[in-house]
């Protein structure tokens, strides 16, 4: 044999080692699933790390990862129940969760998902009227999630949440919205401002019943004051009249207090007329003007005994004697 030809054959060989060695060797990176044929028939899934395939008799045929994957679900027109059209976009949230299904179970569980979330996102909303898909957007979420979930599962795929990223109706009905929300404020603010000025009429009219009961109150103390300071005075006059009169008894029980007391009612008399005198022209004399003259002269005498008298008691009785 030729050397060169053996040399050549030996590198070949190795060549050739080397080459199925490669082939031989499957290394599968984290979050990942590599599903395996053998003579095109699904044989194994392979998991992260390292692994080996027979090379020239096993493949790999599908590689998915295992990761949370976002899918951008193309916008669409959406007929609500009042016959509102809406422009809808959204974006869905999936992860492989059977790989030999999901390689198997559809040829594009992509392009499922898309179409299955555009159909059943048309359904949701044509049974809404137009003022409930703004309101009700988690409801619409959950009712798309469930039943993409559901038919998913053939395909190795769970389907983790669906959010709507914009409702936009038409920009009539966008006019009519604004003049709507427009008119409610409105209609807010009138209503606050009226509660504002019934609130201010409670606040008037509280304070001045309250401002009337104080100045009633306080009137109702100065009366009884009032009337309490009278009685103390009547109580002060009284006790000084008694005083007074038990001071003109004791008097009269010492020597000589008769003929003084006599004396003061007839002084008290004579003026008395003369005062009538003096307030007019016309002077009336009583019938017993004679008595009048009596009482003169039983004044005259007690002056005279009260002079000559050695007590001298009936003087110091009556000042008007001095």
């Amino acid at each position: 044999m030729d050397p060169d030809f053996s040399v050549f054959v030996t590198i070949v060989g190795l060549a050739l080692a080397f080459i199925i060695i490669i082939k031989a060797i499957a290394i599968v990176p984290q979050q990942n699933a590599w599903v395996i044929e053998r003579l095109g028939k699904y044989d194994r899934t392979l998991s992260p790390g390292a692994g080996f395939v027979i090379p020239f008799i096993e493949r790999v045929a599908y590689k998915h990862s295992l990761k949370e994957i976002p899918l951008d679900v193309p916008s669409q027109i959406c007929i609500t129940k009042d016959n509102t059209q809406l422009q809808v976009d959204g974006v869905l949230y999936f992860q492989v969760t059977d790989p030999m299904r999901a390689s198997y179970g559809s040829s594009n569980y992509i392009s499922a998902i898309t179409q299955l979330a555009q159909t059943t996102l048309r359904s949701v909303i044509g049974k809404m009227e137009l003022d409930r898909t703004f309101e009700e957007r988690d409801l619409i979420n959950s009712a798309v999630v469930a039943a993409l979930d559901e038919a998913a599962l053939n395909w190795g795929v769970k389907v983790l949440r669906y959010e709507i990223k914009d409702l936009t109706p038409p920009a009539e009905i966008l006019r009519a919205m604004q003049a709507q929300i427009t008119a409610e404020r409105e209609k807010r603010a009138l209503i606050a401002a009226s509660e504002g000025r019934r609130q201010e009429q409670i606040n008037i009219a509280t304070g001045e019943r309250e401002a009337f009961i104080a100045r009633s109150e306080g009137e109702k103390q100065a009366e009884i004051n009032k009337a309490e300071g009278e009685a103390r005075a009547v109580l002060v006059v009284a006790e000084a009249t008694a005083k007074a009169i038990t001071q003109v008894a004791q008097a009269v029980n010492q020597p000589g207090g008769i003929e003084a007391v006599n004396l003061n009612v007839a002084e008290r008399y004579v003026d008395a007329f003369a005062n009538v005198a003096k307030q007019g022209n016309t002077l009336i004399l009583p019938a017993n003007l004679a008595d009048m003259g009596g009482m003169i002269a039983s004044a005259m005498t007690i002056i005279n005994k009260t002079g000559k008298g050695g007590a001298g008691s009936g003087a110091d009785a009556n000042p008007h004697l001095r």
